[in-house]
C-alpha cells in the first residue's frame, strides 16, 4: 500500500465581477477495497454553500451555490488517501469469457446494458474500419484482444494535451491522428463496445513515481487523467489506460466512473455575464507520495479562502 497526497486547484479569472451559477464538482474518490480517504479539504472562493450527494453511478458529487459576484473563482481540493495494491498473478476470468466472442449472462446483460451501446452511432463505420486495419484477424483470447486494441491506440496516435473542455468523437480522433487521454479513452470505449464489450469512462489522477525524481515516465500527470474500464466476467471492471499502455494500473487513482465522458467533468458550472468577461482558466494537479498518517479521517470545507 502507499499513501498519496493529491492537490487539485482550478482558478477562473474575469475582467470584471461576475455572478456564478451552481457548480458541480466531481473530485472526491469513493472509499473502496483498493482505496481509502484519510483526509480531505475543499477551499472555495468566493464563499459558497456546499452540499454533497451521490449521482446515478454512485459517484460522490459536491454542489456549490454562490451568492456573491467576484472577478475570480477558486476551487481547491486536497486529499490524502491510501492506495492498496493487490499483487495478483493473473485475472480470474470465467471460462466462457476467456475466448472471444462471448456473451454476458442474462443478469449481467441487463445491468450492463447502458454501457454496451455505442454512443456516437454515426462513427461506427469509421471505428470498424480502423479495427480491421489494426487487427485484420481478431485474437481468440479476450484479454489479448483488449491489450492489442489499447496498444494500437497508444502506438498509432500522437498524444497532445488540450486544456479546453470536451472530448473528440472517435472519428475526429482517428482523422486527426492525435488526442488527449480523454480522447484515447473514449475511442477505446467505443471500439470495444463495437465488439460487444461493456465499457465505462473513468476520471481520476495518475501517480508517476519517476516524476518525483525530476523526469516523468508517464503521460497525463499534472492534470486530471482519464482512462476506461471494461467489464470482463470473473475479473469485473478491468482498467485500461491507452495513453500509457497500462492495464490494471496501481498508479491510477479512480475518482468517478460514468457512461459518457461528458458526465465526468471534474468541475462544471456557469457564470452570468458577457462572454468577453472571461479571461483565463488555470488548472494545477499534483500527486505525490506522502508518509503522513492522519489520526482519524477528516473532511474540512473552507468557503472563503483561496
Amino acid at each position: 500500500m502507499r499513501n498519496l497526497r493529491i492537490t487539485h486547484r482550478t482558478r477562473y479569472r474575469y475582467d470584471r465581477p461576475v455572478e456564478f451559477g451552481p457548480h458541480r464538482l466531481l473530485i472526491r474518490p469513493r472509499d473502496a477495497h483498493d482505496m481509502r480517504i484519510l483526509d480531505s479539504r475543499l477551499a472555495v472562493s468566493p464563499p459558497a454553500e456546499v452540499s454533497w450527494h451521490f449521482d446515478t453511478f454512485g459517484n460522490s458529487v459536491a454542489l456549490l451555490s454562490f451568492h456573491h459576484a467576484a472577478e475570480e473563482l477558486f476551487i481547491g481540493s486536497e486529499l490524502v488517501l491510501r492506495r492498496y495494491v493487490f499483487d495478483e498473478p493473473e485475472l480470474q476470468i470465467e471460462e466462457h469469457a476467456s475466448t472471444y466472442p462471448f456473451r454476458y449472462d442474462p443478469d449481467d446483460s441487463i445491468d450492463l446494458s447502458p454501457f454496451l451501446f455505442v454512443q456516437v452511432a454515426q462513427d461506427r463505420p469509421a471505428i470498424e474500419h480502423w479495427i480491421r486495419t489494426v487487427m485484420p484477424v481478431l485474437p481468440e483470447r479476450t484479454m489479448q484482444l483488449l491489450h492489442q486494441l489499447s496498444g494500437a491506440i497508444h502506438a498509432e496516435l500522437d498524444y497532445q494535451r488540450r486544456e479546453e473542455h470536451g472530448v473528440q468523437t472517435p472519428a475526429q480522433t482517428l482523422e486527426a491522428g492525435s488526442g488527449t487521454c480523454r480522447d484515447y479513452a473514449f475511442l477505446f470505449m467505443e471500439a470495444v463496445r463495437t465488439l460487444g464489450f461493456a465499457a465505462r469512462f473513468v476520471t481520476g489522477y495518475l501517480y508517476d513515481a519517476a516524476a518525483e525524481g525530476g523526469e516523468s515516465q508517464l503521460v497525463g500527470g499534472g492534470a486530471t487523467h482519464a482512462w476506461a474500464e471494461i467489464f470482463v466476467p470473473g475479473a469485473g471492471w478491468v482498467e485500461f489506460d491507452p495513453t500509457n499502455q497500462i492495464v490494471r494500473g496501481r498508479d491510477l487513482v479512480r475518482v468517478a466512473t460514468t457512461r459518457t465522458p461528458d458526465q465526468a467533468l471534474p468541475v462544471s458550472g456557469y457564470y452570468r455575464g458577457p462572454a468577453e468577461a472571461f479571461v483565463s482558466m488555470d488548472v494545477e494537479v499534483s500527486v505525490t507520495r506522502t508518509d503522513d498518517e492522519p489520526g482519524e479521517e477528516r473532511s474540512v470545507v473552507q468557503v472563503g479562502v483561496a
